[in-house]
Parts: C-alpha cells; sequence; structure tokens
C-alpha cells in the first residue's frame, strides 16, 4: 500500500503535523505503536509556552479547545531551598503565557480533530528502507509494509527513522530523575501541599539533588526526584523492591525539611526509576529525499520545558511548509530544516532559570512531562 504522507508515532508533535496537513486536504496517515489512545498514562502537566506550542494550535485551528483543557492556577511556581524557606514565590498571573494543561487532554483534543482511521494504533514500525526516488517503505511488527512518498519520523528518542539520515544516538547525561506520586495529598500530605503551592516547586540543596513536584488537576502531587550519578550507581538498586529503592533515594536527601522528604518517600505505588538522555545540541543532517523528522527524533534534550513545545511547532511548521509547496516535498523540507536546525539547537542550550533575589539563579526544571518518549527521559529499548 502506498500513501502520500506517513508518520511514524502518535506524539503530540506527529498529530499537530496530522492536524495541519488534514486542514490543507493533504491525506496523511499516523501509525503509533501503542495498541490504542488509552495503553499508557500521559504523563503530567505542561506548560504550552505562547511563542512555540500556542503557535503550534493556532496553526491547528484548536485554540478553543486548548482554552477550555487548561488549569486555572497551575501557572504558579516557587522555588525552595532543602530547608522549606521559600526563595521565590510567583503567583499565576492569568496572563496564560505559558499555561498548564494535562498531556492526556492535549493529545486527546489533537486526536479528536483528526478524522477516523487516520491514526493507526498497535503498529510498531521494525524497519525503514529506502525504495528509491525519494520513497520509503516501513516494515511493521506484524509483518505488514506501507510504501510513502514522505515518511516523517516522530518516533521519539530511537526513533526507528533517524538512522535514515543520521547515526547519531542519545547519550545519558549525566543524571536521572525517580518519579513519585503523593494521592489525597490535601488529607494525607497537608504540610506537603502548602510546601508545593498552588502549581510547581523546586527545591534543591546543590546542583546534584533536586526535587520537582506540581500539583495535578486532582488531588495528586506528582513529583522529579532528580539525581546527578553516573548509570553504575543507580544499578547498584533494586528498583523491583519498592522499601528498598526508596529507602535508598531518601538518603540522598536526610537533612531536607520533612515536608519535603515525603515527596521521596510517601509516594504511593513504587517508585520509577527515569534516565535522561540527549542528543548533541547542534544535531543535524543533509538533505535525503522523501524523510524528515521532528521533536525528539530531531532533537532530543534534557528536560527544559521547551520539548513537547517544539515538537508541536515542528509539526505545524512542517505541515505549513508542505501546504505551501504543492508537488515539490523537497523544497518544502529544505525550508522545514532550514528553521529547525538552528531553533532546535537554541533551545538545547538553553535552560531558564528564577532569580531568587539573593544573588543565585535557580533553574527551573520543566519536567512534568510525558514519561515514555518524552523529552530527555529516553529509556533503552
Amino acid at each position: 500500500m502506498r500513501t502520500p504522507v506517513t508518520i511514524i508515532g502518535a506524539g503530540l508533535g506527529g498529530l499537530t503535523l496530522a492536524r495541519v496537513l488534514h486542514l490543507h486536504g493533504i491525506p496523511v496517515t499516523v501509525h503509533e505503536a501503542e495498541p490504542s489512545p488509552s495503553a499508557r498514562t500521559q504523563g503530567g502537566l505542561l506548560d504550552i509556552h505562547e511563542d512555540t506550542g500556542q503557535l503550534a494550535l493556532h496553526a491547528a485551528d484548536l485554540m478553543d479547545e486548548f482554552h477550555s483543557v487548561v488549569l486555572s492556577g497551575r501557572q504558579a511556581m516557587r522555588v525552595l531551598d532543602h530547608r522549606g524557606t521559600v526563595l521565590f514565590d510567583q503567583a499565576d498571573d492569568g496572563t496564560g503565557g505559558r499555561p498548564e494543561v494535562r498531556r492526556g487532554d492535549l493529545r486527546r483534543i489533537l486526536l479528536d480533530s483528526l478524522p477516523a482511521g487516520t491514526v493507526r494504533w498497535g503498529r510498531k514500525a521494525s524497519a525503514v528502507r529506502a525504495l528509491g526516488g525519494g520513497r520509503h517503505a516501513v516494515v511493521f511488527s506484524d509483518g505488514t509494509t506501507v510504501g510513502t512518498d514522505l515518511l516523517v519520523g516522530a518516533d521519539g528518542a530511537w526513533s526507528r527513522v533517524r538512522p535514515l539520515l543520521s547515526g547519531a544516538r542519545p547519550e545519558y547525561v549525566g543524571r536521572s530523575v525517580v518519579e513519585t506520586f503523593l494521592t489525597d495529598a490535601r488529607t494525607r500530605h497537608p504540610a506537603t501541599v502548602r510546601a508545593v503551592g498552588e502549581g510547581s516547586m523546586i527545591a534543591a540543596s546543590a546542583p546534584e539533588r533536586e526535587i520537582f513536584a506540581h500539583r495535578e488537576s486532582d488531588d495528586t502531587l506528582h513529583a522529579y526526584v532528580g539525581i546527578t550519578e553516573p548509570l553504575e550507581w543507580f544499578a547498584g538498586i533494586d528498583f523491583t523492591d519498592a522499601a528498598t529503592a526508596t529507602a535508598r533515594i531518601a538518603r540522598e536527601f536526610a537533612g531536607w525539611a520533612p515536608e519535603l522528604l515525603a515527596l521521596v518517600t510517601e509516594g504511593s505505588g513504587a517508585p520509577v526509576l527515569r534516565h535522561l538522555y540527549a542528543l548533541p545540541a547542534e544535531h543535524r543532517w543533509e538533505r535525503v529525499p522523501g524523510v524528515t523528522l521532528l521533536g525528539d527524533a530531531a532533537h532530543l534534550a534534557a528536560p527544559n520545558g521547551e520539548g513537547a513545545n517544539l515538537a508541536m511547532l515542528d509539526g505545524a511548521e512542517l505541515g505549513a511548509a508542505l501546504a505551501a509547496h504543492p508537488g515539490d516535498v523537497e523544497a518544502a523540507l529544505t525550508v522545514y530544516e532550514r528553521a529547525l536546525f538552528p531553533r532546535s539547537a537554541a533551545a538545547a542550550v538553553s535552560f531558564p532559570g528564577i532569580d531568587s533575589g539573593d544573588g543565585t539563579t535557580h533553574p527551573v526544571i520543566a519536567l512534568a512531562m510525558g514519561m515514555g518518549t518524552g523529552t530527555g527521559t529516553a529509556q533503552g529499548r
């Protein structure tokens, strides 16, 4: 079977591209390895930036739907030291410059905007190959094959499509996070709720140890416990034994305020280890006819709050370029990649921070994102 545009991966970037192509009447099919839209949870909250993610949603004509899922007040941010002292506290100003939404809600409105059958579920790409003349074939794990005039790798950190363009592979950034959830937080952990505040909170004793947490839309606190250590250090911890793993991680936060330490020790369920990976900041490739990348497949970076936003903007801009160059895929890809490379390189080296007023700048790491192929959280597979 042959299709004009084939997207591998139904993440936010791939779905944004599919939506923009649909609006312009360009046939597209998205193939996703997950068996259904609800096969796994879609992670926590995302702050959608007005100069990237919101631009993409404008291009997708989905701003009304987006506003309907924004969580009021969650744009608030505070920075604490490890003793629980508030160093910086910023309320949600209501301007909507970086409003928070649940990743799952955002994915849902993108899926709902596409015609039935656009996304093919349970379609895990096992191999890709060039057919000549700018066409490519994708082989799926069930043995079926599709041919396409344009192949777009929106398939995350360990992209099957990337090797057609680049030999680069993600490398461990020297840092990992342990993910925890505190449920029924207002009743069971009121002091921790007060510490986290209405939106997001980050606490650090040094760059090597920090805790990022945010309020979910229900009565849950979602935390990422950051530890800078080599992979071998984590290999010495048995994460299949929840109690032992929790106790070992908690030792790294000895002396922290009890309300902050609870984010490590009082999680509901087993703690989940996430190693952080990145592609080179200047990752790029020579133009290869009929294939390109977007999102983490193109510019995986350690979490900096830009990953989902950039993936969506990639999808919107690629869709717009294809619509502006009907019948000339190579011209469209040239325009798209010319803007993609410098934009993603600049984002990879940016690291947003907050001046706390005490002469130091505290990093604000937007780790509240989906965890499978989410930016920077690539697990080897």
